[in-house]
């Protein structure tokens, strides 16, 4: 039942009753009525709630979840999901470096929760390869209503959390909670080379003080996503065709 899959996936986002009652407009008892399936949803909410969710809307109202699988080291791979994901040791140690330190030099900012945090890692992605031709993380990013979403992002944040290398938090950001994430040790910089860590760098110069709201409507004009489909996987290669807003390569040099 809808209702059901609404309160699931209210608890898996740790977002509260008040804060979807104030997304959808509504006052808290109004919403709770319907979680408890007292009060039928409008088409308007339920494209509203499919995007606080990052779920296209004909999954929300199935109440299915996106299809998609990844699997860290020492899981049992699972043939299931539209895409299928395994994250090799050294791509989870490179995974592990950068997180540990973009939150280390931007975690504690009031602005930065997890939606900014996709969005700074897709730009370190994404600008990286325009500018080397080569991958960083190489994460795997895709299109929803809140910009490009990592899909690897939330288990090798999870798997970090039961290691105790960062914690989670919650916080207020002005009206809105948002879920922040705080180191608990330090990066291992012989992992990432300075090339890359002057990279990372240079897109947090550039986009660290941005806000939810502010850094995805800037992700939402960049070539990448406009030119994904729905809920699927944007290209990298995408990156050569960007206008002077978001191109980070001087052509010029190349010639």
């Amino acid at each position: 039942m809808l209702e059901k899959f609404i309160q699931q996936q209210r608890a898996r986002h740790n977002m509260t009753q008040e804060h979807l009652a104030s997304e959808l407009g509504m006052s808290r008892p109004t919403y709770i009525q319907i979680e408890h399936g007292k009060r039928e949803i409008t088409v308007n909410e339920a494209k509203k709630l499919a995007e606080t969710f990052n779920m296209a809307l004909d999954d929300f109202l199935a109440g299915r979840e996106p299809e998609h699988k990844v699997t860290l080291p020492g899981q049992v791979a699972k043939k299931q999901g539209s895409i299928n994901i395994r994250v090799t040791e050294k791509n989870l140690e490179k995974f592990k470096q950068v997180i540990l330190y973009v939150l280390g030099k931007v975690g504690s900012k009031p602005n930065v929760g997890e939606t900014v945090l996709h969005k700074l890692f897709y730009f370190i992605d994404f600008d990286y390869y325009e500018k080397f031709e080569e991958n960083l993380m190489g994460a795997t990013y895709i299109k929803n209503h809140h910009g490009p979403t990592s899909i690897e992002l939330r288990p090798i944040i999870e798997n970090m959390q039961k290691n105790g290398e960062i914690e989670a938090v919650k916080s207020k950001y002005f009206k809105y909670e948002q879920k922040k994430y705080l180191p608990l040790k330090r990066p291992d910089l012989e992992v990432l080379s300075a090339r890359e860590i002057q990279h990372i760098e240079d897109v947090l110069a550039r986009l660290s003080d941005k806000n939810a709201r502010e850094i995805e409507n800037y992700s939402h004009e960049d070539i990448p996503w406009k030119s994904a489909q729905d809920d699927e996987p944007l290209s990298y290669e995408s990156v050569f065709y960007r206008d002077e807003r978001y191109s980070v390569r001087n052509y010029d040099d190349d010639l």
